[in-house]
């Protein structure tokens, strides 16, 4: 036994393309559980007789537990592995999202958000840490355009497969269905990253830095705040598209599931295409900063025009300036995390994402609520679409001004005295 031990230690252990499928798959799931409450509040609203304030404090109750677990998903990476953290949080998720389909009222709704938040908040700074880790700054764009391409496609199947299906079946069996599913994932994970993971155990000789070192940088708030500002749009869509198409547009459910999801399809070509782009450019000898900035702003631009569209727009330009919505997210994705990344480096990635997704998903908590609180004093969506491009606008200047050269930061020696052990 001793010598098959030693010969799996010896064993060449390469983060492949299949990891990153993995991660982007994960990312999927993610975004399909998360996204199913939206896709049913039509349904729910009527059946449980929820207020459009309720239906967005169930939206919002996802992020209350969602972004201070960030912190905790950063340093978990360094603790136990970021392999080990993701199959732990997907299990937790995967179950919060079956027994949502068993929930009798509101409380039990809200309690169960808040247990998907806990599980969820590891996809994002463990994804990073081991992107960061494993490959070089030319692989950035396409690796994390693959997540992006998850993220997009998530909220794309679970509209309009979710929706179609909620339809038919009801919104109960549907979720009982898609968190059942969901724990499949950790068959091939468990698999293709066991190598990994051992080898990930070893002591290291770089140590993470600590977060005091992290908060302490103007670069990881500008980025925090950038991503909030990208991230309230895009929440205001995911969480709202449903409703708004549903009860202020006219659409039936099953009509409402087809636009949803072509939206969300545009929004994963832009995000593999950005990505694809974004590392042609470096190879073609542009610098990190320019290639970043560039597509970051023009992404933050094209999102608020998507609003101003939504709120002044008659149904047909409305439509239109979703689908613009889907381009401007998919432009922002692929940069969202390289840039975190980039400065962060391979040390600081895990902690650095987990501290500007905590930031940035803050926006999950005040976008639905916001949002929710508009609609009921408004009656429409006017406003609510005002509010969302003028924080599209404000990120701009985060990543123009609080970030300067977009290159690896220089961590104080004194955090880098792990001792290796033979």
């Amino acid at each position: 036994m001793a010598a098959i031990d030693i010969k799996a230690a010896a064993r060449p252990v390469p983060f492949g393309g299949g990891v990153v499928v993995l991660l982007a798959l994960a990312i999927f799931i993610n975004y399909v559980d998360r996204g199913n409450l939206a896709t049913a509040a039509p349904l729910m609203k009527d059946e449980l007789h929820l207020s459009a304030s309720r239906i967005g404090l169930l939206l919002s109750a996802f992020f209350w537990t969602y972004v201070p677990a960030q912190i905790l998903a950063g340093w978990l990476c360094e603790k136990i592995n970021p392999y080990r953290t993701y199959a732990l949080g997907l299990a937790l998720w995967s179950v919060s999202t079956a027994l949502t389909g068993l929930a009798g009222g509101f409380g039990m709704l809200i309690l169960l958000r808040l247990l998907l938040g806990l599980g969820e908040s590891v996809a994002f700074p463990c994804s990073s840490k081991l992107i960061a880790q494993h490959l070089p700054q030319h692989r950035l764009g396409v690796a994390n355009g693959m997540i992006a391409l998850g993220l997009s496609l998530g909220p794309a199947f679970g509209t309009f497969a979710g929706g179609l299906l909620m339809a038919r079946l009801g919104w109960r069996p549907v979720f009982l269905l898609f968190g059942l599913v969901s724990l499949l994932w950790l068959w091939p994970w468990l698999a293709v990253t066991r190598y990994l993971s051992r080898a990930d155990d070893a002591p290291k000789i770089d140590a993470a830095p600590p977060f005091s070192q992290i908060l302490a940088r103007r670069e990881a708030w500008g980025a925090g705040l950038g991503h909030f500002c990208n991230n309230y749009a895009f929440y205001f869509v995911i969480s709202w598209l449903p409703l708004y198409l549903v009860k202020t547009r006219g659409f039936t459910v099953a009509q409402m599931a087809e636009l949803g999801g072509l939206i969300y399809l545009v929004y994963a070509a832009s995000s593999i295409v950005t990505g694809w782009l974004s590392d042609r450019w470096l190879a073609a000898g542009g610098s990190v900063t320019l290639v970043r900035k560039s597509i970051i702003i023009a992404g933050h631009v094209l999102t608020a025009t998507a609003m101003l569209g939504c709120m002044l727009g008659n149904a047909p330009v409305a439509v239109a300036s979703l689908f613009l919505a889907g381009i401007s997210f998919g432009f922002n994705s692929p940069c969202l995390y390289a840039i975190g990344q980039t400065l962060a480096g391979p040390r600081g990635a895990g902690k650095w994402i987990g501290f500007q997704n905590c930031i940035g998903n803050v926006a999950g908590i005040v976008a639905p609520i916001v949002t929710g609180a508009v609609v009921d004093r408004t009656g429409e969506f006017t406003w609510a679409f005002a509010v969302a491009g003028g924080v599209a606008l404000t990120g701009v200047l985060c990543w123009s001004v609080m970030i300067g050269k977009i290159a690896p930061l220089t961590w104080p020696e004194s955090f880098t005295s792990r001792t290796a052990v033979v």
